[in-house]
């Protein structure tokens, strides 16, 4: 059976309903390469992004059994109840501060691999994870810049699943986590043009998951030095398993989003 998921945000200003993950113009991977500077030198960025992430993976609650999901973006905007994404970036020279939130809440439908357990599965999720991390140039020019990086990204999940049907029908339970990653990776771009450039970024870490990774390829286009519009592939990937609470998921898809520079 398939769940439908989105860590894709919608923020309704300037887009109509958008969502996120970090591309091009969209956290990790800011170009910075003919932004105008402000007279403390500091450039800034803005960014609001949609992202068509489908879902898989095993969700748990202490004292049940694992389900399993699989979802495409077919099936998200049925189950997502709300969902915000947006990204940001202050850099000086060859130094930046960067950040990243996404907030998703979704009803789902899953299943437990073995059909005696339960006919069918309710997945209710409600997911934040936030990321802060500072990078530093160690290769830039005119035409692009190679940053190493690293950061912290806090984790906030809350579940509940319900069985209906089989020897598991009727029961139901709700639990949640919270927990904190330390990640390192690199992310840059590179202007093919003053207008058309590629830029993408990896992450790995972990710390209160086994696991935690992030990568990302976009090609962006500058309409003007205050507003760029990019379009890549995403894929994040999370491990979590503490004291019988499990959610080991990776979530991937297209990702768009325009940016605003000042």
């Amino acid at each position: 059976m398939r769940v439908k998921w989105l860590q894709a945000a919608a923020l309704c200003v300037g887009l109509g309903v958008t969502s996120s993950a970090y591309a091009a113009d969209i956290a990790p991977g800011i170009p910075e390469a003919k932004v105008v500077q402000s007279e403390s030198g500091w450039t800034y960025t803005v960014a609001p992004y949609f992202w068509a992430a489908g879902l898989s993976g095993d969700m748990a609650q202490f004292g049940l059994p694992e389900v399993h999901i699989d979802s495409d973006f077919g099936d998200i905007l049925d189950n997502l109840d709300f969902a915000f994404m947006a990204a940001g970036e202050a850099r000086y020279d060859r130094f930046s501060i960067f950040a990243d939130i996404m907030y998703t809440k979704l009803g789902a439908d899953a299943n437990t691999r073995r059909g005696i357990l339960a006919d069918s599965v309710d997945v209710t999720s409600k997911t934040f994870a936030g990321l802060l991390g500072a990078g530093y140039s160690v290769l830039e020019n005119q035409s692009g810049h190679l940053d190493i990086v690293g950061g912290v990204r806090v984790w906030s999940v809350d579940t509940t699943i319900s069985f209906n049907g089989g020897l598991l029908g009727g029961r139901e339970a709700d639990d949640g986590a919270t927990w904190v990653d330390a990640l390192v990776g690199v992310r840059g771009n590179y202007f093919f043009t003053p207008e058309v450039y590629v830029t993408g970024w990896g992450l790995v870490g972990g710390g209160g998951a086994d696991v935690d990774w992030d990568v990302s390829l976009a090609l962006g286009y500058k309409f003007t030095d205050t507003i760029s519009a990019v379009a890549g592939y995403r894929a994040v990937g999370v491990n979590y398993d503490n004291d019988g609470f499990v959610f080991d998921v990776v979530e991937q898809g297209p990702i768009i989003g325009v940016a605003f520079h000042f």
